[in-house]
């Protein structure tokens, strides 16, 4: 079921206000995972796109998340935003994007970012600094003066979400807690206490 405009209209005011307010990466969040072994995996990637059926990000799929999110296809996303106090909290499923849209992002980096996907095993051990540059270079020399391709192990991925929380600190600590969650009569809205 897609999520309601509404919904999304609150999202998209809180990263233009925290973008307003001069947040250094107002698209940054973290992504919560489980791993191989039944262990929790975070990290932090940044939001692409988002509209009525989710929120893309973009990963190598052999890297460790990648490998995690497609054994155990579910996440937590956490967007905190200090400069405005306000954090939005999203759960859902991760399905992979169309191998179109991953084209078309993927033309759309800049070349070292496009370089950097052939020429970085992400999550692998690495010897040295040197070994990552010399594969850079490599990458380079073989497509010098050539489009650089998407590698098929690089794509993105979308969190389906089942449950959008929205949270605005206050000084008091009264904090104001707003959960949406997704039933079979369609989006739940709820007030929670801090």
């Amino acid at each position: 079921m897609v999520i309601p405009r509404h919904i999304l209209q609150e999202f998209q005011q809180c990263l233009d206000a925290a973008d307003k307010a001069g947040e250094i990466e107002p698209t940054a969040m973290t992504v919560a995972s489980l791993g191989l072994t039944g262990g929790l995996s975070a990290r932090t990637v940044l939001l692409k796109n988002f509209d009525e059926r989710g929120f893309v990000f973009y990963t190598n799929l052999e890297s460790r998340k990648g490998i995690q999110l497609h054994t155990n296809p579910a996440a937590a996303l956490v967007f905190h935003w200090k400069t405005i106090i306000r954090q939005v909290l999203i759960e859902g499923k991760v399905e992979q994007i169309s191998d179109q849209q991953a084209d078309e992002y993927f033309a759309s980096r800049d070349h070292g970012s496009q370089v950097g996907a052939w020429a970085s095993d992400q999550s692998r051990p690495l010897k040295s600094r040197a070994e990552l540059l010399k594969s850079a270079i490599a990458v380079e020399a073989k497509y010098i003066g050539r489009t650089v391709p998407r590698p098929s192990h690089w794509s993105g991925l979308r969190v389906v979400p089942h449950m959008i929380e929205f949270w605005t600190g206050k000084k008091s600590r009264l904090h104001d807690r707003v959960r949406y969650t997704l039933t079979d009569n369609g989006w739940n809205k709820q007030r929670l206490f801090p």
